[in-house]
C-alpha cells in the first residue's frame, strides 16, 4: 500500500499522485496539525501558522507561493532540515509532491529567492519568539534579520486551519 487517506476521504497515493488528489482543504487540515521543529517547543505551533505569516512578509506577488512553500508537509509531514539532508530518498519524494502541488496551484516550479530568504526571516523569528533560543549559533541564519513586523503568538490547529483557508482565499481572489 502506498497511499494514505486524506481528511477529504481521498487516497493520496505517493507513487501515482495526481493533481487531482490535491485538496487545499487537505494541505490546511495536515499544516494546522503538524508542529514545527519536530514538536521540540514549549507550547505547539504548526506549520500553517508559519505559512501564512511567512505569506505576511513578503512582497504581494509572492505570497500565494509563501502561503504554499511548505505545502507538501500535508503528505510528507515537517522534517527537520538536518534530517533530511540525510535522506535523498525523502528529499526526492518529497520533491516530487512539491511540484505536484505547485502544478495544481500555477505556482512556478522554481522556489523563488524571496521566498526562501522570508522563511529564514521566519526562522530566525521564530527562534527568538518561541524561546528555542539557548544561545547556540545557527550558521544557516548568519546575517538573517529577525522580522520587525511579526512576533509569533501560537495558535491552536482550529484556529491556524481558519488562518490558513482565509489567507488562502484573499490570495486566491487577487491571482
Amino acid at each position: 500500500m502506498s497511499f494514505i487517506q486524506t481528511a477529504s476521504g481521498k487516497h493520496f497515493d505517493y507513487l501515482n499522485a495526481s493533481t487531482d488528489d490535491v485538496v487545499i482543504e487537505d494541505i490546511a487540515t495536515a499544516l494546522s496539525n503538524i508542529c514545527r521543529f519536530a514538536g521540540h517547543l514549549p507550547e505547539f505551533y504548526s506549520v500553517a501558522q508559519h505559512s501564512v505569516l511567512c505569506s505576511q512578509i513578503v512582497q504581494p506577488e509572492f505570497a500565494f507561493e509563501a502561503l504554499l512553500h511548505d505545502a507538501a508537509e500535508a503528505y510528507c509531514l515537517d522534517m527537520p532540515a538536518p534530517l533530511k539532508a540525510l535522506l535523498p530518498d525523502y528529499r526526492r519524494l518529497e520533491t516530487m509532491i512539491d511540484d505536484l502541488i505547485r502544478s495544481a496551484f500555477g505556482l512556478p516550479f522554481h522556489h523563488s529567492d524571496v521566498v526562501k530568504y522570508a522563511d529564514l526571516i521566519m526562522l530566525a523569528t521564530e527562534r527568538r519568539d518561541l524561546e528555542i533560543d539557548d544561545g547556540t549559533p545557527w550558521p544557516i541564519l548568519a546575517g538573517v534579520p529577525e522580522s520587525d513586523i511579526i512576533q509569533i503568538i501560537p495558535l491552536r490547529p482550529g484556529q491556524a486551519y481558519g488562518l490558513f483557508m482565509n489567507r488562502f482565499t484573499e490570495l486566491l481572489e487577487t491571482r
